[in-house]
């Protein structure tokens, strides 16, 4: 396989060009999907694609593509990531997909010329979720097929604004969304950093996934009733937010019990009323639960479920739930995992061929291409905040990884 040179002072000039938009908290990022932020960015996407040759649009669902055409035409081969971020973020989450993408696109066409194939990069709409209820993976999704009309209209910001709204104030008809399903990719790849510490422990600064996690979520509901602080005696309260602690606990020694690599979250409270001297009422918070073997994911939830209910009981509280759409595991194109694994040999990067913790876009393109991932190096395992580092060196390297599979596979 071919080696594939990448000047690292690019790439970290892109890094932090692209992080000094929406740039907050020091070293972190602050973009939410279709904010003005956002938008600058898309924009600074579209010109990297448009310097070094590539045809650019944004599709009906806010993802932006960038196009290289093939001398021989047929079905795509495709790279990318997102660029929001939770809130905060940090520079180099779904960000460095994005450039990864780029950068080796560059690297091939200045080194091999035009491809057989055509090479696309893109740029998501809205992976984390971070500003709209609901939204998570909605240009993945629309990509896949995997939106049905009234979607746009029924899901809301954290502020009121209707994802509806927010399409329109760009440019785009919400009632289009059919526009941007795919059939013609052949292949698609995301870089990412691992957000986990398995490279770090291993002393690798690559990895090849070969399965991502599956996803399971819920929205839920504690009601008791609100009281004086003060004047309600402790052994007649209904404290919902008691229950909830204990609730949280137990979620917690859920996925403890059933060991690696089972992970569960209580990630989002919303107490009220949120007062010193209340006791409170309702408390209204989330659950994500993971694992990659679809049957121990349904057996995690599901002790979760019997948890929940039998506190709820015990402590005399009201307890209702929604799932949120579930991610079954996505096991990854054992073809492609290879081809990734011989560029990593092929140019001497060490690497580890390992599972997903993360969920990513990557799951929902698996729906209409064959799939596969590049990790690099999370400095401490951390991701999601400011604080998240991948050096370049490591991130060099994962880019030379993406760019000789993407040669293999378009050239």
């Amino acid at each position: 396989m071919v080696q594939i040179e990448i000047d690292p002072a690019v790439v970290e000039e892109r890094i932090m060009t692209l992080g000094a938009i929406g740039a907050c908290h020091d070293t972190g990022v602050c973009r939410a999907a279709l904010t003005p932020e956002w938008i600058d960015a898309q924009a600074l996407v579209e010109q990297w694609c448009k310097q070094i040759g590539l045809t650019t649009r944004m599709d009906a669902v806010a993802n932006l593509w960038g196009r290289l055409e093939g001398t021989e035409g047929g079905m795509v081969i495709a790279s990318g990531s997102h660029i929001d971020s939770q809130l905060p973020g940090g520079r180099y989450d779904g960000a460095l997909g994005i450039i990864a993408a780029i950068t080796a696109v560059e690297a091939l066409k200045r080194q091999f010329g035009a491809p057989k194939r055509p090479l696309e990069i893109v740029s998501f709409c809205e992976e984390e979720g971070s500003r709209f209820n609901g939204a998570r993976f909605w240009g993945s999704r629309g990509i896949s097929g995997a939106i049905a009309e009234g979607d746009a209209e029924a899901i809301s910001s954290y502020d009121g604004t209707t994802l509806a709204e927010a399409m329109r104030d760009i440019g785009l008809d919400p009632a289009r969304f059919a526009d941007a399903v795919r059939h013609d990719i052949e292949a698609f790849i995301e870089l990412h950093i691992e957000q986990g510490p398995v490279l770090e422990l291993e002393d690798l600064p690559v990895g090849v996934v070969n399965i991502i996690n599956g996803s399971k979520g819920y929205n839920v509901r504690v009601v008791g009733e609100t009281n004086h602080a003060g004047a309600r005696p402790m052994d007649t309260r209904r404290d919902a937010l008691v229950g909830v602690a204990e609730m949280v606990l137990a979620i917690n020694q859920n996925a403890l019990t059933m060991g690696r690599p089972a992970v569960s979250t209580v990630g989002r409270l919303n107490v009220d009323p949120n007062l010193g001297p209340a006791v409170p009422g309702k408390v209204d918070f989330t659950i994500d639960c993971r694992h990659n073997d679809a049957a121990k994911l349904e057996e995690l939830s599901s002790a979760h479920e019997q948890a929940i209910t039998r506190i709820a009981e015990k402590r005399d509280l009201e307890i209702s739930w929604t799932s949120r759409p579930p991610l079954a595991p996505c096991p990854c194109d054992p073809e492609i995992v290879r081809v990734l694994e011989e560029s990593a040999k092929s140019q001497n990067i060490p690497s580890l061929t390992m599972p997903s913790g993360a969920l990513h876009d990557t799951q929902r393109i698996s729906e209409v291409a064959r799939v596969a991932m590049v990790f690099v190096r999370s400095k401490d395992g951390r991701s999601h905040t400011p604080e998240e580092f991948t050096s370049i060196e490591d991130a060099v390297a994962g880019i030379r990884v993406l760019a000789g599979a993407l040669h293999a596979l378009a050239y």
